[in-house]
């Protein structure tokens, strides 16, 4: 093995046959040193030069000068290690690992020196010895993933993650210190105008100009980042309320006053903030966002463009208790298979013989109770959950098909569930287990859930009666659905809307509209059937006026119970 201190080379004897330890050194890129303290001499391998890329390496042949050549802002020196070191070294020398940069004329390069000191009779430090591996390219691949682990790619800013680490250290010092921090969510406005607009390359100049403007008109001591896509977050330290609406207010002026300027033209630009004060409002990371939310969707509410601080809402924090509850027991009654079905009968307006029925959902309750479908389905839909139970009901009635052959049975599918591909997959499942069950299903959506994109519903329809069901609009009349839409959509049954039947023998002006509803859907090849017929009167009305199907008090209200009449088959349905 060769060491050079200056010109001088120490060699030291090797066995025959055995690679030279600089060959060895040479192969594998690193350069071994030995380093005297108290002389400050620093012998190298004969690779050095080489590899540290230097023309003489007389110019690092002590520490003093080696430290030269070390970039201040490249990380700790093996010096630096040594003296923090807390081990002492008990004879076999303490270990070390460090990188730095290393100054090569206009260039740095990155080294990994690992090593280990051994000590003087005083305990400190004498000698060091290891060796340095150029390490500039993983180097450059870690700061890169460091880089993605803390920063937005687009902005330059702080990710989320970050962002929510640093919000947690902040609100813990402002506990311990008794003091108070704020958070600002600033939302971009309007962001799916600007895309369809100006597209996703001026979008994202805007989002990074917007970054811009905010990191100007900040202070110091806070921190920024992005949250979500047009979102991002301030971390106040040291804020109280009023000073908070002043640090909103001053970034919402630096956004909106000038135009931003992309290629393609000026734009303008507005921000909505909502605010959070903790831990006067917010104990933790979660309610300091979840809260910071609140108030930004009141501001939106209110004006785009605005600040709203957050403000404690006895009514809400009920209605998310209660939604928290909600969904246990939801889910609870699905896993402990306490979902069920009531049906209520659909008879033939003429003969009163029973059409077919429709399948209601029913959920025992823990207690003993009984929730029925509008106690269930409304909440079941805010909280995402409307899926599940529809396909819970979708396999109750089709078991009920199964069982029994003469039965036709409708169910209630939510919007979520129409473009929902589990829900497509079970479906086809559920019919393939009898060739007879699907022409006595059918499947019922809401005229308000139709109209909302008439061409995916028509896609929907087309796959249901595909598979060969049948398809009825529910609650018509409240959407008001044209009926060149109502025949654009091909369904096959029409279910008036009950909020006008049930009142058509008082009402002059339900009277002429169902009357209508009926005559139209009549001229199109639809079946009509009227819901919520509460008496005699009204029921002969609506055969008069050639409705086929009558459902509600008059004819019957759901039961759990299994009775099928024997008129229903799939004959009655037309």
């Amino acid at each position: 093995m060769a060491f050079q201190k200056g010109a001088s080379v120490t060699r030291f004897d090797q066995p025959a046959g055995v690679p030279d330890a600089a060959e060895i050194l040479r192969s594998i890129g690193d350069v071994a040193y030995d380093w005297r303290l108290d002389s400050d001499a620093l012998s190298w391998s004969g690779n050095a030069a080489a590899v540290l890329g230097l023309a003489d390496i007389g110019d690092i042949a002590t520490g003093q000068t080696y430290a030269r050549h070390i970039d201040a802002e490249g990380g700790q020196s093996r010096v630096d290690v040594m003296q923090q070191a807390t081990q002492r070294d008990s004879g076999d020398g303490v270990s070390y690992q460090v990188q730095y940069a290393l100054k090569r004329g206009d260039e740095k390069v990155w080294l990994e020196d690992t090593g280990r000191w051994f000590a003087g009779s005083d305990g400190k430090p004498l000698r060091a010895i290891g060796t340095v591996r150029v390490i500039t390219m993983r180097h450059e691949r870690e700061r890169k993933l460091l880089q993605l682990a803390n920063f937005d790619e687009l902005t330059g800013e702080l990710n989320r993650a970050r962002l929510t680490e640093l919000l947690g250290a902040t609100l813990d010092e402002a506990v311990k210190f008794r003091s108070s921090c704020g958070f600002l969510l600033v939302a971009v406005d309007h962001l799916g105008r600007l895309n369809e607009a100006y597209g996703f390359q001026t979008t994202d100049d805007v989002i990074a100009q917007v970054a811009k403007r905010i990191r100007a008109r900040m202070r110091g001591k806070d921190h920024f980042g992005r949250v979500s896509g047009n979102k991002f977050g301030v971390v106040l330290t040291s804020c109280t309320p009023d000073e908070l609406a002043v640090a909103a207010d001053r970034l919402l002026a630096g956004v909106r006053d000038e135009p931003m300027i992309t290629a393609a033209g000026p734009v303008a630009v507005t921000v909505t903030i909502g605010g959070v004060t903790a831990p006067r409002h917010a104990r933790s990371v979660p309610e300091i966002l979840s809260r910071a939310q609140d108030a930004l969707h009141a501001a939106r509410a209110k004006r785009h463009g605005s600040f709203l601080p957050y403000r404690p809402s006895v009514e809400r924090d009920a209605l998310r208790r209660e939604s928290v509850r909600a969904t246990d027991e939801i889910v609870a009654a699905l896993n402990e298979r306490r979902i069920g079905l009531a049906f209520e009968p659909v008879v033939e307006a003429q003969s009163r013989k029973v059409a077919f029925y429709e399948g209601l959902i029913r959920v025992d309750r823990s207690d003993g109770s009984i929730a029925q479908a509008n106690d269930i389905v409304p909440v079941a839909e805010r909280l995402g959950l409307v899926r599940m139970l529809d396909y819970r009901v979708l396999e109750l009635v089709v078991n009920e098909l199964v069982a029994s052959p003469s039965l036709v049975a409708s169910v209630n599918v939510s919007p979520a569930s129409t473009v929902d591909p589990d829900w497509w997959t079970g479906l086809g499942a559920l019919l393939r287990t009898d060739a007879g069950v699907a022409e006595r299903l059918i499947i019922e959506i809401t005229e308000t859930a139709a109209i909302q994109d008439v061409d995916d519903t028509r896609g929907f329809v087309s796959r249901v009666k595909d598979l060969g069901c049948r398809i009825a609009i529910d609650d018509f009349g409240a959407g008001h659905t044209s009926f060149r839409n109502l025949r654009k959509l091909g369904v096959d049954i029409v279910k008036i809307d009950g909020a006008f039947v049930q009142n058509i023998v008082k009402s002059s002006d339900d009277r002429a509209f169902v009357q209508t509803l009926i005559d139209l859907a009549r001229r199109l090849g639809l079946k009509t059937v009227a819901e919520w017929v509460q008496d005699e009167e009204a029921a002969q009305l609506l055969a008069g006026w050639g409705c086929d199907f009558l459902q509600g008090a008059l004819i019957g209200l759901a039961t759990r119970e299994r009775s099928w009449t024997a008129g229903t088959d799939r004959a009655a349905t037309g």
